[in-house]
């Protein structure tokens, strides 16, 4: 079997929506961004590739028993990104009422501030809640946004191509910093917005951070092809949805990437003792609940139906975290990186052309 690539989830303290009200949680810890920085650091150490940061357009619900705030994806990941070395960084951005260029431009700004691991979980809001809290446009249907989720991702490849990797000069006796004749302007229209470009910020160190979408929708596996990384929510009828997922439906794959890499996500809850997981399970909605063994044995089973790795949801990032990083991971062998690399090149995907530069014309 080829190489597992391993992800887990940042969401709040945990995938159960009572994981904060665990005696082994601070609460004032989800808001100052110190217990995702040691869940992800905790991964980051066992090996573990990537870390996804959830989010949505959606005002929190003010319900008793429920945390009803939730720090925005993007800004956390660029928290936690000087204090980690090894792992990705993908926040989840909500493409619908976000402007396309300060999308790329903070996509880009998080490879910068990473050195080369970020990347982002492309998403969707078809909500009226949504809509009613950016005030912009009226909900839309899912077909629709995703197909402007895709637009979006093309004109984000192209703004993060519209600097040639050596536009800077830093010329100090002539005063030029930037070769202008280096810069193109992607001059992009779709049927919802148009940007000239070029972009704000320089070409990223990866050329694309990585873009992965979360195919829980028929319409979000539209999008599946332009991606490189494809998270699969569930394990039911695996095969058939990896397949699903990975034709390219006539568009050429991602620039340098030969194919999306496929995940299985599957939220966990870990316990051997099988009275202690269903107690703490409950109010919460999980695909798997027990033992390490036995989730290992369900990712290989996983491997053989042709993900390439496994995005983990747990239940609680105090408690679920450490028996993934601890005690699964040495089960399953995953091969552990000590070299400081960007994400592609962990993912074993290529850095980009430049399609403007001299040499790509």
């Amino acid at each position: 079997m080829s190489r597992l690539i391993t992800a887990i989830e940042i969401d709040g303290a945990g995938g159960h929506p009572g994981a904060w009200r665990g005696p082994e949680v601070d609460p004032g810890a989800i808001l100052t961004g110190s217990l995702a920085l040691r869940a992800v650091q905790r991964a980051e150490a066992a090996g573990i590739d990537i870390a996804t940061f959830v989010d949505t357009l959606e005002a929190p619900v003010d319900a008793a028993g429920a945390v009803s705030v939730r720090l925005d994806a993007l800004g956390l990941a660029a928290r936690i990104a000087p204090a980690t070395s090894r792992i990705g960084l993908l926040p989840t951005i909500t493409v619908t009422h976000t402007e396309p260029f300060h999308v790329q431009a903070s996509v880009a700004t998080l490879d910068y501030v990473s050195s080369g691991r970020g990347g982002w979980v492309a998403d969707v809001s078809t909500s009226a809640a949504a809509a009613a809290v950016i005030g912009r446009r009226e909900p839309a249907p899912a077909a629709d946004l995703w197909r402007e989720a895709r637009y979006v991702v093309d004109v984000s490849r192209r703004l993060w191509d519209s600097w040639d990797d050596d536009a800077i000069i830093r010329d100090a006796p002539t005063g030029r910093f930037i070769d202008r004749d280096r810069l193109h302007y992607v001059n992009y229209e779709s049927p919802t917005f148009t940007i000239k470009g070029p972009s704000i910020v320089p070409r990223p160190p990866q050329g694309h951070p990585v873009t992965a979408v979360r195919v829980n929708t028929p319409e979000a596996l539209e999008a599946a092809g332009d991606a490189e990384l494809v998270l699969l929510p569930g394990a039911e009828n695996l095969a058939e949805r990896v397949r699903a997922a990975t034709r390219s439906d006539g568009a050429e794959p991602a620039a340098g990437s030969g194919g999306p890499r496929v995940l299985v996500s599957v939220g966990v809850l870990l316990d051997e003792d099988a009275a202690a997981a269903e107690a703490r399970a409950e109010g919460g909605s999980f695909d798997y609940i027990g033992g390490v063994e036995g989730l290992a044995a369900l990712v290989r089973e996983w491997q053989r139906a042709g993900v390439d790795g496994v995005h983990f949801r747990p239940a609680s990032l105090e408690l679920d975290v450490p028996a993934i990083a601890d005690r699964l991971l040495p089960l399953l062998q995953a091969s552990k990186s000590e070299r400081v690399v960007t994400l592609r090149s962990r993912l074993g995907l290529g850095r980009p052309a430049n399609r403007y530069a001299e040499g790509a014309r």
